[in-house]
């Protein structure tokens, strides 16, 4: 026999706001780091960007903050990921002139500097990285 108690319980944690938290709305935008390669005397950044939303979005630009080994900051810098089409993934690159990707720990999404794109642009993008280095959002 259940107990009343335990299934009263368990029925408050369900319809409690850390619940409603656990199903929010995922953002429409997303930014992936794809690769960090040494071209020369940069390090060349590539990202998978995606735009869910139905509407596309005209122009995204993200600063972005990279941190030493040390985790001292060692440069920020705006990325123009311009027009971002519905449902299509769209790669950029961006290099970071006299930086070792070597000696880079993390990279930040530190805000959103330009978003044009109506409901796209309501949340912040969703961060992700597929390699090593990691992208914080």
């Amino acid at each position: 026999m259940i107990d009343s108690r335990l299934l009263f319980a368990a029925l408050a944690i369900a319809g409690s706001p850390l619940a409603a938290q656990e199903a929010a709305p995922e953002a429409p935008l997303s930014v992936a780091l794809d690769a960090a390669d040494q071209v020369e005397t940069a390090c060349r950044l590539t990202f998978v960007a995606r735009n869910e939303a139905e509407a596309g979005v005209e122009a995204l630009v993200i600063e972005t903050v990279a941190f030493d080994l040390d985790g001292g900051v060692s440069r920020i810098a705006l990325f123009d990921f311009g027009a971002l089409p519905a449902g299509l993934p769209r790669v950029r690159q961006f290099d970071l002139p006299d930086t070792d990707c070597a000696a880079l720990s993390s990279l930040l999404v530190n805000g959103v500097q330009t978003c044009e794109g109506g409901e796209a642009c309501e949340m912040p993008p969703s961060v992700s990285s597929r390699i090593d280095l990691e992208l914080l959002g």
